[in-house]
């Protein structure tokens, strides 16, 4: 009878346990896709801690998926493989309704879209770059392709044009001498020069847009976007997501200490304000 007594604490632990590794065996893992802004390596070297971060502050296992490109990172949410993304690539008509949804956003100063040469360039006009090859980081880049291309269609100024797969290696190519400009995004433009020291004479400039968006797809659980929300929110309040942004700011050579805040649909309006009128080749 002792003995049957000591044995059914042991039980119960083992039983416990057993349960617990059962609900980690049916928690969901979602997949996190950033754009590629930086080169792959870069990308990683940012994200990765930041995912990690995030996934044990929220009890939400997320697998950071990047893509060679920007326009692979972006085919794996349009295949649906992508739960939660930081983007600016779901505003289009189309693509608003598979129904994913803003929640946050990188806090940021507004961004543009520009049109950049070297700083030492004799191309000081937009006319100037009529049949010559322009460089733009890939097909998916809003504000660095889409926009700058829309300005260079409205204007009837023809190019050829050049997709290097993300922002550093369409500058590489611009620096290189095999495109004689390139479309940008002005945050991107000045992190550039930060880690590289190459400087850029801006052609032309966009409107102001709102930074890249946090988004969740409609098939993850309010209360886990909840979660994971509050985890991107709460990093610049806790000393060891301080240090995580800290290091990607370096890393990048941001202009602004990086950190999450809450944002909306709303947030982004002057995104969907621009596919209503960009001419067909860009929407």
């Amino acid at each position: 009878m002792h003995r049957l007594l000591s044995i059914r604490p042991v039980l119960a632990v083992v039983a416990a346990l057993l349960a617990a590794g059962a609900a980690r065996a049916q928690a969901p893992a979602y997949n996190f896709s950033p754009v590629n802004q930086y080169n792959l390596q870069v990308s990683a070297r940012f994200w990765n801690p930041i995912v990690r971060y995030v996934s044990q502050k929220s009890g939400v296992h997320l697998n950071l998926k990047l893509g060679r490109t920007s326009a692979d990172t972006t085919s794996y949410v349009l295949a649906r493989e992508v739960d939660f993304a930081f983007t600016n690539h779901l505003f289009s008509p189309e693509r608003v309704r598979m129904g994913w949804t803003v929640f946050g956003r990188r806090n940021a100063p507004s961004v543009r879209a520009q049109i950049v040469v070297p700083a030492d360039s004799p191309i000081t006009r937009l006319d100037e770059l009529a049949g010559t090859a322009v460089a733009f980081p890939g097909p998916e880049a809003l504000l660095a392709y889409r926009v700058t291309y829309a300005q260079l269609l409205r204007r009837h100024i023809g190019v050829d044009v050049v997709f290097a797969g993300n922002m550093d290696a369409a500058f590489a190519q611009l620096i290189a001498g095999k495109a004689r400009a390139a479309g940008a995004n002005s945050q991107l433009v000045q992190n550039y020069y930060g880690r590289e020291h190459k400087s850029f004479r801006v052609l032309w400039s966009s409107e102001p847009f709102d930074d890249l968006a946090l988004m969740a797809s409609p098939r993850v659980p309010a209360d886990q976007v909840r979660a994971v929300a509050q985890a991107f929110f709460g990093m610049d309040k806790d000393p060891e997501g301080r240090r995580i942004l800290a290091a990607a700011t370096g890393l990048v050579h941001a202009q602004t200490p990086l950190s999450f805040v809450a944002a909306g649909d709303a947030d982004y309006a002057g995104y969907r304000a621009f596919y209503a009128s960009a001419p067909l080749d860009v929407q």
